[in-house]
């Protein structure tokens, strides 16, 4: 046998040095392994884009990363807002957030810059590469343009309301890029992008609705609204102008609700909101896409601590668990704020399918996959494929009773908006003859902090609007000077920003100043 292999591997030696001698030392010292993909070998053809699209969303999910111990990166977005404690203190930097003394190397922080500018990485790639892919069938390249220059456009979108001005990158960046350290470019100039990118998405063929998770026509719709209302208030302050670019975009996609309810709606009750069954569909617009063969749903960190909720019996970790205050501010007889039918849940069966208990307090349900994780004598699949709802229809209605009311009142469609809100909550809705201008904005604003708790959107709410919600009173305070209940320490001006992360500064010494007050 082993005489063989010599036999075998001296005329391979023959054959190589045979080789060698017709094609000369040279081209053979250059010949290139074909395994080795670069983007100049890698974007030929159009598995490759679509390939490379799929990973621009695959990094949408560093939202729901490591955030140390009982912690994850999306509570960036919550543990500030006031209207969540925790129940657990091994983690620092989730206690500084809630405590409003956060900094630069708060992990946090960290984790959403790096994981909002890989994502812009990964669209600039395929911004720049699969143009050149030739031969491919024009809609689909423009289809995959559209989509990634929608997930650049989402990415930019957090990146300038977390920190005002930051770095405008937009092609792809070797260590040899002329502007690799880049300096942090005005709120206009992002915006201006994100524009720009939106309306690029917009007439890209999308189709409204994509059950598969990709973005769709109501997805960009439905950004461009968000964006415009975003505008219109702090710091930009457009006003009028963008209320209404807010209102007229956010009317598109009600108008074709309305001639496709099977579509685009909202969901009858608020457990359909999360069962993993209807990801992507009707309510749905947008979502970050999770299931547990790549990533489970990683809004774990909402379980109560070491109570035997789901079928893993006593564990969770409570860093993420609503005030008493905010549970107590809905309206009498609201459904969000029933026992396991609305977003709380105050008792709950032991195991996940047992005997039910009582959890002491109310607990976030929003995000509670029944389906995986158990519910009365019905065992879970333990296979938490829930999706992250990013944008719901709910926040579109929502959207355009806010921005029509600050341009003209508060007219049918708006009331209307507004009302299929609180019809599905069982409450009550005055006329319109029973509002003023004033008497809806804060109608519609209670709304949105009642609605679309939990789902990272409240926190930048109240950077837009420089006003946070007050349980206590029911009205609205001043964002500088309001004391967040959850922590008794109070908002400051320096808080309408985030930090610039310490290790990007030392890295990026183009970077500076930093924000104010940090």
């Amino acid at each position: 046998m082993k005489n063989n292999i010599y036999n075998k591997a001296g005329r391979l030696l023959l054959f190589g040095a045979l080789v060698a001698g017709f094609v000369g030392c040279s081209s053979f010292l250059e010949e290139k392994d074909p395994s080795n993909l670069t983007p100049e070998s890698f974007y030929t053809i159009p598995d490759h884009a679509e390939a490379a699209l799929a990973s621009v969303y695959a990094d949408t999910r560093f939202i729901g990363g490591d955030g140390g111990i009982f912690s994850s990166t999306w509570q960036l977005l919550e543990a500030p807002t006031g209207t969540s404690t925790t129940e657990t203190a091994q983690n620092s930097d989730l206690n500084n957030l809630y405590g409003l003394i956060y900094d630069g190397r708060t992990q946090h922080v960290i984790n959403w810059w790096n994981g909002l500018y890989k994502v812009i990485a990964q669209a600039n790639l395929v911004l720049d590469k699969v143009p050149a892919i030739t031969p491919m069938d024009a809609a689909q390249k423009t289809k995959i343009l559209g989509e990634a220059r929608f997930l650049r456009a989402w990415a930019y979108f957090y990146a300038v309301r977390l920190w005002g001005d930051v770095p405008l990158i937009t092609m792809p960046q070797t260590a040899s890029s002329e502007n690799f350290r880049p300096a942090p470019a005005s709120q206009d100039a992002v915006y201006a992008l994100i524009l720009e990118d939106l309306k690029a998405a917009e007439a890209a063929g999308l189709p409204w609705m994509d059950n598969s998770g990709r973005a769709s026509l109501a997805a960009t719709k439905s950004m461009l609204a968000k964006v415009y209302l975003t505008m219109a208030g702090f710091p930009l302050s457009k006003g009028a102008s963008h209320y209404q670019l807010a209102a007229d975009k956010s009317k598109e996609v009600i108008d074709y609700a309305t001639s496709n309810p099977l579509s685009i709606n909202l969901f009858p009750t608020y457990k359909a909101i999360h069962n993993e069954n209807n990801d992507n569909r009707l309510e749905h617009i947008f979502m970050l896409q999770y299931n547990v063969i790549v990533a489970g749903n990683p809004m774990n960190n909402m379980f109560p601590n070491f109570k035997p909720v789901t079928f893993a019996g006593p564990s969770g970790t409570g860093s993420t668990v609503p005030t008493e205050d905010f549970y107590n501010s809905y309206e009498p007889g609201d459904k969000r704020a029933v026992n396991q039918e609305g977003f709380f849940y105050t008792t709950y069966y032991t195991n996940g399918s047992g005997e039910e208990f009582d959890l002491g307090a109310p607990y976030i349900f929003k995000h509670f996959n029944q389906q995986a994780l158990g519910t009365k004598d019905q065992p879970g699949t333990r296979a938490n494929n829930l999706n992250v709802p990013l944008i719901r229809f709910a926040e579109v209605l929502l959207i355009y009773a806010e921005a029509q009311n600050e341009v003209g009142g508060p007219n049918a469609l708006a009331v209307e908006s507004l009302k299929r809100i609180r019809d599905r909550a069982g409450l009550t809705t005055p006329s319109m003859g029973g509002f003023t201008s004033d008497t809806f904005r804060d109608a519609v604003l209670r709304e949105r902090w009642h609605e679309l708790c939990y789902e990272q959107i409240t926190w930048f709410d109240m950077l837009r609007l420089r006003k946070v919600y007050n349980e206590a009173t029911n009205g609205f305070d001043n964002f500088e000077g309001h004391t967040n209940p959850s922590s008794n320490q109070t908002l400051q001006a320096k808080h309408y920003l985030m930090p610039y992360p310490l290790p990007e500064m030392q890295n990026n010494p183009n970077l500076m100043p930093q924000n104010p007050g940090y």
